[in-house]
């Protein structure tokens, strides 16, 4: 079969980065269970087994030169993956063989890689997380005085800022960043709990001598980088797990969605674009078409990756009591799958953050044709100190709102508010003077200096945190 007869996976051939993807390949996968079968059968020496140290260098020579036929082979023959990659590693390590997988259940190498490699894969996630943070905030840094029309149910609302609009996808990320860190800093290993969590086999092994096997654990983890294991469990860790580490990507995803919708009205708008590059093609039929294709990109991946998190909790809320099998051909898909979609939004987020346009005549221009209603509380306001009656003026400017409002939707024509309330005597103020108070900035509040304010304290801090992730570059493959 060649690349082009058989199903291919477009989170690999699209979408995700190659670092992400071997963090989920068979050759990681492998060598991790064999780093385990080493750090097993060391702790086991050192806890006073008949394991000998050629067996464990033997062992060691043989990490990372997977003989993946022969475990092909003996799988047809058994159905069991693990005692056939057991199978192969004996063949290797032919001293050795006898000792491999001592007292162990196959969830020692299957569940304890599951968690090594989310460890690693949550790690780059931050990686890239935080760089999309970065690329936001020098954006909205950029843009944090630029005035622009606020909307609340897509409608015209009160002005904000380019900049603090940006801050508030800035600050959804930080709590993804926020809920990653404490996932990944509660990450532990299953360690060696044998066939029902009981650890019965190693309690055997060390003729009941239940300090070595006390000791057993936390050895393992130290050996494997971690700072321990999971108190209690069944065969398996509890797949509650996956879902608390599937849940900190549907948050990143759903915070992404959020991002790329904002740009994708925005774009409608002609105020803000995506990237667009030179020769890229917008539409088939309509040349002139300038789609936002990223972040329709990042909206579909996102979908995916919240949709995937479910798997993550049905499967946990259907284990049965000390361990069942139906978790295992899910989790190969799931999990695997929900970080392969996140690298590539995120990859995407980096992207488009790093070259979003802004249009400023445009946006000054779509400001301009609704803040004459806007400014109307300021004229009444001013009025009343002349003099005027804030009831009469009140129901004056509701009915010339009503009549601009008419000659905007109906006819087509500009906002003549300023006119109409210039030419009325209940207001006693002229053209130019109305004029001088639609300046754009007296109506964006604290925009401005809120985005200052939360770069300053709440986003800087935490890129400095980590100043050594950052500077990633971000490609998009297609």
């Amino acid at each position: 079969m060649s690349d082009t007869d058989r199903y291919i996976s477009p989170l690999s051939e699209r979408y995700a980065g190659e670092e992400m993807q071997y963090i989920f390949s068979e050759d990681k996968k492998f060598s991790t269970w064999r780093k385990l079968w080493i750090a097993l059968a060391e702790t086991e020496k050192e806890l006073g087994l008949n394991i000998k140290d050629e067996q464990i260098e033997e062992m060691k020579s043989h990490i990372y030169d997977i003989n993946y036929e022969t475990a092909r082979e003996r799988e047809k023959e058994v159905r069991h993956d693990v005692m056939s990659h057991v199978y192969a590693y004996g063949k290797q390590c032919p001293k050795a063989a006898g000792i491999i997988h001592l007292g162990a259940t196959s969830c020692y190498v299957g569940d304890n890689t599951d968690i090594i490699i989310m460890n690693e894969a949550l790690t780059l996630v931050k990686k890239k997380l935080v760089n999309v943070i970065d690329k936001l905030s020098k954006f909205a840094d950029k843009y944090k005085d630029l005035p622009t029309l606020g909307f609340t149910h897509f409608q015209p609302a009160q002005p904000t800022t380019v900049g603090k609009r940006a801050s508030l996808w800035i600050q959804d990320f930080l709590m993804d960043l926020n809920d990653l860190e404490y996932v990944q800093g509660s990450l532990k290993l299953l360690g060696s709990k044998g066939t029902t969590g009981t650890q019965a086999s190693f309690l055997e092994l060390f003729e009941g001598d239940l300090d070595k096997v006390d000791k057993l654990d936390p050895m393992i983890a130290r050996k494997m980088g971690f700072d321990g294991c999971y108190p209690v469990s069944g065969q398996t860790y509890s797949r509650k797990t996956d879902s608390r580490v599937l849940n900190v990507l549907a948050g990143i995803a759903a915070s992404s969605h959020k991002m790329s919708n904002d740009i994708r009205l925005l774009q409608h708008l002609k105020e803000v674009e995506e990237p667009f590059e030179k020769s890229q093609i917008g539409s088939s039929a309509m040349a002139y078409k300038r789609n936002p294709m990223r972040s329709e990109r990042i909206a579909s991946l996102s979908r995916y990756v919240m949709c995937d998190t479910m798997n993550a909790w049905i499967t946990s809320s259907v284990q049965w009591f000390e361990r069942t099998l139906d978790d295992s051909a899910n989790k190969r898909l799931s999990i695997p799958e929900a970080f392969l979609a996140v690298d590539g939004i995120l990859t995407l987020d980096m992207n488009v953050a790093d070259g979003l346009v802004v249009y400023d005549k445009v946006i000054g221009r779509h400001l301009m044709a609704e803040l004459p209603f806007m400014a109307t509380e300021n004229i009444m306001m001013d009025c009343v100190k002349r003099g005027g009656n804030r009831q009469e003026l009140h129901e004056r400017i509701r009915e010339l709102s009503m009549e601009a409002g008419k000659n905007v939707k109906v006819k087509g024509e500009e906002n003549n508010l300023p006119e109409l309330i210039a030419a009325d005597e209940t207001f006693g103020v002229s053209l130019e003077e109305i004029k001088q108070s639609l300046d754009p900035s007296k109506y964006t509040g604290c925009a401005a200096h809120q985005t200052e304010r939360f770069l300053d304290e709440n986003v800087r801090p935490v890129l400095e945190r980590y100043k050594d992730m950052l500077g990633d570059k971000a490609e998009v493959k297609v």
